[in-house]
C-alpha cells in the first residue's frame, strides 16, 4: 500500500474549522485504457564449467522458475545436453556458448574444469574462460529484459559485462559461509603465522572456541605471505566480487548464523542464504524404466533389513592409489555393507573383480554414473563415508545420512570441520598420528565405519543429521528463511513492484 505525502496546508483536525456544509464529490477520473502489466523477473545464469558449480545452479533455476521467475542458462556446447536435461521447463532457456578452442594453455575442446585439471593448471583454464566475454554479451544483448546475472566467482569478468551491460551480477561460489569466513579471517589477521608446524592448533580471531590447523587450508590461505600467479588472480577475482549486488549462497540461515551474521558484519558483499538448493522439485516427473543394478541391489538390502554405508570422493578429487588401497582393505575389514562408486580405472587398481569376490554379497562397486540424491535416500543407505564437498554435505542433510568424512582438497577440509565439530552430524576420518593430511588407513577407516554404522556416535549423529534435515526442508517452505530471504533478493535486483507467483 502507498501512503500520500501530507499536503503542505494540512491542519489537525482538532484545530480545523468546520465546515458549514460538505464539499461536493469530486469529478470521476476518465477511464484509461488498461496499461500492460510489467515484465516478469528474468535472471541470466552462467556456471563455472564444472560440474560441482554447474549442478547446484541448475537446482536453483528450478527454484526461481517455481518463483515466477524466467531463466536463461549460458553454458558452452559439451555441457548444453546435460543442462538441459536438467532443467525441462518452459520458463528455463538454455543457451550455448562456444568455447574457444585457440586459448592459451588450454588444449581444443576442453570445456569442463574435470577434464582440464589433469592436463593444464586451473589458472590457464580460468583465464581461457576470458575470451567468452564478447560472446557472452552478445548473447546477453540479444535476450528480453534482464533482471539480474547470476555467475560464478571463478567467472570474474562477467562483473565487466554486468558493468558495461548495466545489469546487477549476483556471485555464486558453491560452498558454506563458515568456509569463506575462515579463509577471510587467514587473509585478514594471519592467526597462523606463530604456530611452529602445519599441524599445530591455533585460535581463530573473533571465535577463540574454534581450533584450526595451517592443514585445513589450501594455498594461498595456508600461507603467510602468499605470491605468485594463484594469489594474483585470487586478488583480481576479489577486487570484481566487492563491485557485485551480493553473493548467492548454497546454504540456510539456521545452519550456520553465526557465520552468517558475521560475514554481513565484517565482510562484502552481502550474503543471500536461499539454499539448501538440492530440495526443488525434479525438472521432469520420474519416468518408469528399468531399475539399475545398484538401485536393485540397495533394493535387495531392505528386504535383508540391512542397512550400508555409502562411499563416494566425487568428481574431481584425486585420490591416490596407496590411499583406494587402504579404503577397500578398511572396507573389507569392517563386515559392514557398502556401495562405493569409483571410476573403471580406480576400479582396477584396487584390485577389481576380485576385491569384488572378496566382498561379495555385503559389498558393491559401482563404476557407471549413480544419482546420488537417490541413492543417500533410499531406505538401506544408513551411512555416507564422503570427501565432504559443500553439495555431497547439503544433500545428506537432506537425505537425513549422517557422514564420516574423508576430504581431500579445496575446502573440504574446513567442510570436515563444520560437519563434525560445528554442525554435529558426522564422524571424521584422520590420518596417521590424527593429523588431517595424509594417509588415512585401513585400520581407521574399518574402526570408523563400525562406529558410524553400529556405534554409539553414529547413533548420535544421525539423531543430529534428522533435526538438521528438518530445518533444511523448513527453511525452504514458504515463509521459511531461505524463502524469505530469496523474495528479499528478487525484490532486491527487480524492485517490489514486479508480480511473482
Amino acid at each position: 500500500m502507498t501512503i500520500s505525502p501530507l499536503p503542505a496546508n494540512y491542519t489537525s483536525p482538532t484545530t480545523q474549522s468546520p465546515s458549514p456544509s460538505p464539499p461536493p464529490p469530486p469529478a470521476a477520473a476518465p477511464e484509461m485504457p488498461n496499461s500492460p502489466p510489467p515484465p516478469s523477473p528474468h535472471f541470466v545464469i552462467f556456471p563455472f564449467m564444472s560440474h560441482g558449480h554447474t549442478i547446484p545452479l541448475l537446482y536453483f533455476s528450478r527454484i526461481l522458475s517455481d518463483r515466477g521467475v524466467s531463466v536463461t542458462i549460458i553454458t558452452t556446447p559439451a555441457n548444453y545436453s546435460a543442462v538441459r536435461a536438467a532443467v525441462k521447463n518452459d520458463s528455463i532457456s538454455v543457451i550455448d556458448l562456444p568455447f574457444p578452442e585457440d586459448a592459451l594453455g588450454v588444449p581444443p575442446r576442453i570445456e569442463v574444469d574435470e577434464k582440464a585439471s589433469a592436463m593444464t593448471s586451473f589458472i590457464n583454464f580460468v583465464d581461457a574462460t576470458e575470451k567468452l566475454q564478447p560472446g557472452f554479451e552478445e548473447i546477453v544483448r540479444g535476450l528480453p529484459p534482464v533482471s539480474c546475472i547470476i555467475s560464478d566467482g571463478f567467472l570474474s569478468w562477467t562483473q565487466d559485462s554486468a558493468d558495461k551491460l548495466r545489469i546487477p551480477r549476483l556471485v555464486f561460489y558453491g560452498t558454506n559461509i563458515f568456509a569463506l569466513t575462515m579463509c577471510n579471517i587467514m587473509t585478514k589477521f594471519k592467526p597462523h603465522a606463530a604456530v611452529g608446524s602445519d599441524n599445530e592448533p591455533f585460535p581463530v580471531p573473533d571465535f577463540p572456541r574454534l581450533k584450526l590447523t595451517v592443514n585445513d587450508f589450501e594455498p594461498p590461505f595456508s600461507e603467510v605471505d602468499p605470491k605468485g600467479p594463484l594469489m594474483d588472480y585470487i586478488v583480481k577475482q576479489q577486487a570484481t566480487f566487492v563491485k557485485s549486488h551480493g553473493m548467492v549462497v548454497n546454504s540456510f540461515y539456521e545452519l550456520e548464523p553465526e557465520f552468517i551474521d558475521y560475514w554481513n558484519q565484517h565482510f562484502e558483499p552481502k550474503a543471500w542464504c536461499v539454499g539448501p538448493f538440492c530440495v526443488a522439485k525434479p525438472a521432469v516427473p520420474k519416468q518408469m524404466v528399468e531399475k539399475p543394478t545398484w538401485i536393485e541391489w540397495l533394493d535387495k538390502k531392505v528386504i535383508e533389513k540391512k542397512s550400508v554405508v555409502y562411499v563416494s570422493f566425487g568428481t574431481q578429487a584425486e585420490v591416490s592409489v596407496e590411499q583406494l588401497l587402504e579404503v577397500a582393505d578398511g572396507l573389507e575389514k569392517s563386515n559392514v555393507g557398502f556401495m562405493w562408486t569409483l571410476k573403471p580405472k580406480q576400479f582396477e587398481l584396487i584390485g577389481g573383480e576380485g576385491f569384488e569376490e572378496r566382498v561379495k554379497g555385503r559389498g558393491k562397486v559401482v563404476t557407471e554414473w549413480v544419482d546420488q540424491m537417490e541413492v543417500l535416500n533410499h531406505k538401506s543407505v544408513g551411512g555416507f563415508l564422503s570427501h565432504c564437498g559443500w553439495n555431497s554435505v547439503l544433500e545428506s542433510i537432506c537425505a537425513g545420512v549422517p557422514v564420516l568424512a574423508m576430504p581431500f582438497m579445496a575446502e573440504q577440509h574446513l567442510n570436515a570441520r563444520m560437519v563434525v565439530e560445528e554442525i554435529g552430524i558426522g564422524l571424521r576420518l584422520w590420518a596417521r598420528e590424527k593429523v588431517a593430511r595424509g594417509l588415512v588407513g585401513a585400520e581407521e577407516v574399518a574402526e570408523k565405519v563400525v562406529e558410524l554404522m553400529e556405534g554409539g556416535g553414529g547413533r548420535r549423529v544421525k539423531e543430529r543429521v534428522m533435526e538438521v534435515k528438518e530445518g533444511a526442508y523448513g527453511a525452504m517452505k514458504e515463509g521459511g528463511s531461505s524463502w524469505v530471504k530469496l523474495e528479499s533478493l528478487i525484490d532486491h535486483v527487480c524492485g517490489d513492484v514486479i508480480p511473482r507467483v
